[in-house]
């Protein structure tokens, strides 16, 4: 089950030891104290720089603080430090490009390092520094401060800028650095604005794997969709027109992983034996029902088919635990299930590179995970005797507690489709025996087939290779019937795929052993470790493309913490919500419609009133604070604020439901506690669904789905592994008097019926265009509609609908209501969270 995952890492602490948490929080605390405020002048655009050398450098003693603190370090970890020169540039307080260390060369380093950076930072200067790594911080050898002034001119700047002591008050004796640095205004990119535009866009430039042509794609709402869900909705235009055809995902999964004949690999976060894929007694596959997960990949693996399971190890997983681990993902039950048979199952657990201090490798080992969730096999092609590979890519889990339906009942089949597979874990104490309402879950994913779909594959057999026996893995080319990845399928309905992965060479081979080679294959370098960090790269390109709305659903939504007005150092500093911010800030400026739309659950997975789901609600407040900000700003600065209010461009959802009691129920022969908020969910027959889904739709012609979320871990690269797809139809893109109409714009559609359209006048005409501020203000007032029968104190009817204002008050201004707290309903947790002083924000952002 998935508690928030971040309470592992907060759990793992305290069975490391307290070592772990005072070197944690003084490493932390020297961050905080050697960052300055920013200034503002906004640096928005991509940045290519290129640290060529230092020479002269003089770095003799170090402070006597970091002195004894790296002793005892050392001393603690009985390990050596890890000493070498590295370059870093910086702009404000984010960190934006580290090169490879030099050990061997104390005064004249030379690394030739080139950087592609994204950057939406504000800051009046750009500083380049020269650093002595440690095993906990780092002694800084000298800096060089360049004005941002020079840096927007867009010009070419290269020379070599003399080196000063770490607080500027004293330059160093002969002492440079040789660099050059180009920027280019978000606004000179052909694409900024314009969408896709023509069926010639080459996908995102400087990842890994590159755009491939020519695939087939299937975007799935929750894991399963019942028999009576059938939105009409059509697509293409004129005589073209089509209706949508939601797919159905664990239905789909089932069948293909019993028509395998070759290859099954599957990789999780968490894989559960005990599920059954199955369960709608009114759409049974023949032979599927009761047959569990681990008895259909046994079934394929007695056949001959190979078959792969790589599972992430919780490390917590110990006896003490009942092998469960703290994140119950049942890893040590699943290695075990498979152990003896002709499944091959290895835990992965999240290694560390080897170039990292003896503090982080812990740190990495304690509180990150692989986080994928892919199946790749091979398929019968319809129509012939040929075979091809198939990727399933999404962040639907193979495990307990993620099958449900459009419905997301809470006490109605608890008696049957989840009866052995109960999950709630909102609440203290919760089981079947105590009755519900379950945990809803909603969720999304989707299939891959053509050369894109070997992509995938390609993930998993660099992951294997790295940390399983690679002798297991199949070569594909050497199997029979299957198509080779250059296939392409043909016709109007294909799709342009490209994948994007959050990971590092710690867990991957393929990545160059030379970091600066990295820049060709669109990696990128932190010290020696090479990162493929270009799921980032795709939202941020794909925000920066977009010209009429987005729409996100994702677990988590925080980050750019550099734009924050507090808070700043706690090191969330991807650039999704400010790329998005700045785009409807440019979108005013221009007097041109915008519309943001974002789902996110009501509060992160875990007890409400916990530190953890208390600190992460208080990040995204600090997120939304900040986006609000500029666009009430950029409202009145352009004499709108009359007209408009900052929630005509940006609002936060989240998804509830309630149910009234039907003849016949389930009745659990024990009740929660009196007074808790067990007990209240369950008087009020309520209780919020989870949003677990990763994804985000641009004018309705882009999609990118996958198992990343909206925060730093996953953004991050080095931390969290992910793994996602950004595709789209060319020929259905938006053009001159022809708006996208193909499966993105009847996936969003569908997701738009399922939380609120089917019970509030179904699809109306406003929902065709989503940037209009008549849709924005209708979707507003029909969420808030559904809110209202949803806090009411009586259950006289189900909820019609489940789309729900995040509630939180903005004002006019684009401020924030602040002072008095609510909480959530049933709850005593407070909606706008706090801060956790004691432990660093790594854990939880």
């Amino acid at each position: 089950m998935e508690f928030s995952y971040l309470v592992f890492g907060v759990n793992t602490l305290f069975i490391l030891g307290s070592s772990f948490i005072i070197i944690c929080w003084i490493r932390w605390m020297l961050k905080r104290f050697k960052r300055s405020p920013m200034a503002s002048q906004v640096v928005h655009g991509t940045l290519t720089a290129t640290i060529f050398e230092a020479k002269h450098l003089s770095h003799g003693g170090l402070p006597s603080l970091l002195r004894k603190v790296g002793g005892e370090v050392k001393e603690l970890l009985h390990r050596d430090g890890h000493i070498g020169l590295y370059a870093t540039i910086d702009i404000g307080i984010a960190r934006i490009a580290r090169t490879r260390v030099l050990s061997n060369e104390p005064t004249n380093p030379i690394w030739n390092e080139t950087f592609h950076i994204l950057c939406a930072y504000t800051s009046p200067s750009l500083v380049i520094s020269v650093k002595k790594g440690l095993e906990i911080s780092a002694h800084v050898v000298g800096r060089a401060k360049i004005p941002i002034s020079e840096i927007l001119s867009g010009k070419v700047i290269e020379g070599w800028y003399d080196l000063y002591n770490e607080d500027f008050s004293e330059q160093l004796k002969k002492a440079q650095i040789h660099a050059r640095l180009q920027f280019k205004q978000v606004s000179e990119d052909p694409y900024w604005g314009s969408g896709i535009r023509d069926r010639d866009f080459p996908g995102v430039q400087h990842v890994y794997f590159k755009q491939r042509k020519g695939c087939r794609v299937n975007l799935y709402q929750n894991s399963h969709l019942s028999e009576h869900y059938r939105p009409r909705i059509e697509l293409g235009h004129g005589e073209e027109r089509a209706l949508y055809r939601p797919p159905r995902l664990w239905e789909e999964v089932y069948q293909y992983i019993d028509g395998a004949k070759q290859f099954i690999y599957i990789a999780g976060w968490s894989v559960n034996t005990k599920i059954t894929l199955v369960r709608d007694k009114e759409r049974m596959i023949p032979g599927a029902e009761g047959v569990t997960l681990g008895e259909l990949l046994k079934k394929k693996a007695d056949q001959g088919v190979r078959v792969l399971v790589l599972i992430w190890e919780d490390r917590t997983a110990v006896e003490l635990l009942r092998n469960q681990g703290l994140m119950q993902t049942h890893c040590d039950e699943t290695f075990e299930y498979f152990k003896g048979t002709n499944v091959y199952c290895f835990q992965c657990p999240r290694n560390a590179h080897r170039s990292l201090s003896a503090f982080q490798t812990v740190e990495i080992a304690a509180e990150f995970t692989h986080h994928q969730k892919t199946v790749c096999l091979d398929a019968r092609i319809h129509g012939s005797e040929n075979r091809e590979v198939v990727s399933f890519v999404g962040g639907i889990d193979l495990c307990d507690g993620r099958y449900d339906n459009e419905i997301h009942p809470l006490f109605s089949t608890l008696d049957t489709v989840c009866r052995d597979d109960f999950h709630q874990n909102n609440y203290k104490d919760t089981d079947l025996r105590h009755g519900g309402p379950r945990e809803p879950w909603h969720d999304a994913h989707s299939k891959i087939q053509g050369s894109a779909a070997y992509d995938v594959v390609t993930n998993f057999t660099q992951r294997w290779t790295k940390q399983a026996d690679p002798t297991l893995l199949l070569n594909l080319e050497d199997l029979p019937g299957l198509l080779p990845p250059a296939t392409h399928f043909e016709g109007p309905e294909t799709w342009n795929v490209q994948i994007f992965r959050s990971i590092d060479d710690a867990s991957v081979i393929g990545f160059p052993a030379n970091p600066s080679e990295a820049p060709e294959l669109g990696l990128i370098t932190i010290k020696d470790q090479v990162i493929d960090k270009s799921i980032q790269c795709a939202y941020i390109e794909a925000i920066r493309r977009a010209k009429d709305f987005i729409y996100i659903q994702n677990q988590y939504f925080f980050g750019s913490c550099a734009s924050w007005d507090r808070d700043q150092d706690c090191e969330c500093l991807h650039l999704i919500p400010i790329e998005i911010a700045l785009k409807v800030v440019s979108k005013i400026r221009a007097r041109e419609r915008f519309a943001v739309y974002v789902l996110t659950p009501m509060w992160p997975e875990g007890i409400p009133e916990g530190d953890t789901v208390q600190a992460i609600l208080h990040w995204f407040r600090n997120t939304a604070r900040m986006m609000y900000k500029m666009i009430g700003e950029a409202l009145r600065e352009e004499g709108l604020d009359q007209e408009y209010r900052p929630t005509d461009y940006l609002n936060f959802f989240c998804v509830g439901n309630r149910e009234v009691k039907l003849p016949g129920e389930y009745e659990p022969p024990e009740r929660p506690e009196e007074g808790t908020d067990y007990w209240n969910a369950q008087i009020h027959r309520r209780t919020m669904i989870y949003v677990h889904a990763k994804l985000m739709i641009v004018d309705d012609e882009y999609i990118i789905i996958g198992s990343a979320n909206l925060n730093q871990r996953s953004m991050d690269g080095a931390r969290d592994t992910e793994i996602a797809q950004g595709c789209y139809q060319p020929e259905h893109i938006n053009q001159q008097g022809r708006q996208a109409r193909g499966e993105i714009f009847g996936y969003r559609m569908s997701l738009w019926y399922e939380h609120f359209a089917n019970k509030n006048g179904g699809l109306r005409r406003e929902y065709l265009h989503p940037e209009s501020v008549e849709c924005v203000r209708m979707v507003r007032r029909i969420s808030e509609k559904i809110w209202e029968s949803f806090v009411r104190e009586e259950t006289v009817e189900d909820l019609p609908g489940h789309l729900l204002p995040f509630p939180m008050e903005v004002l006019e201004d684009g401020s924030l209501q602040e002072g008095e707290d609510i909480v959530f309903p049933d709850t005593k947790a407070s909606v706008q969270g706090h801060k956790i002083d004691v432990l660093p924000p790594i854990l939880t952002t």
